[in-house]
């Protein structure tokens, strides 16, 4: 099976802020976004492009229900990435968190929780 696209998807309470959080200070670009597709609003991120995508959706039935292992990894290559990317999510407010799963916690990655509650783990792994 050839894959050619993947998109995770989850509802946000605020699409405003999620958006914010993502894009602004963890520097993924948006690739599209809805407003009021029958009730649902939503933006579409790229990881880092249109064949890895990240989607948030808003629905007023719809709520985000976070658990401890609800982590989105972000493999950056590098400390040096990790680190820069961590100050700009701090200068957004956000403070490095202890993720509750010891795997999380090697030397040079960083744990956030972004505005919905979920993890966001910035490692400087690489695969492949």
């Amino acid at each position: 099976m050839a894959l050619m696209q993947v998109r995770v998807a989850r509802p946000t309470r605020d699409l405003d802020r999620a958006c914010a959080f993502y894009r602004d200070a963890v520097g993924l670009p948006i690739l599209s976004s809805f407003a009021d597709h029958e009730g649902f609003s939503g933006v579409i991120l790229g990881l880092p492009d249109a064949a890895h995508q990240l989607e948030f959706v808003h629905h007023d039935d719809v709520q985000p229900s976070p658990t401890a292992e609800d982590q989105l990894v972000l493999y950056l290559g590098s400390a040096t990435a990790v680190a820069d990317r961590a100050v700009s999510i701090r200068a957004a407010g956000h403070e490095p968190q202890s993720p509750s799963n010891p795997y999380w916690t090697p030397e040079g990655a960083v744990a956030f929780v972004d505005p919905d509650g979920y993890w966001l783990i910035l490692s400087p792994d690489r695969w492949g």
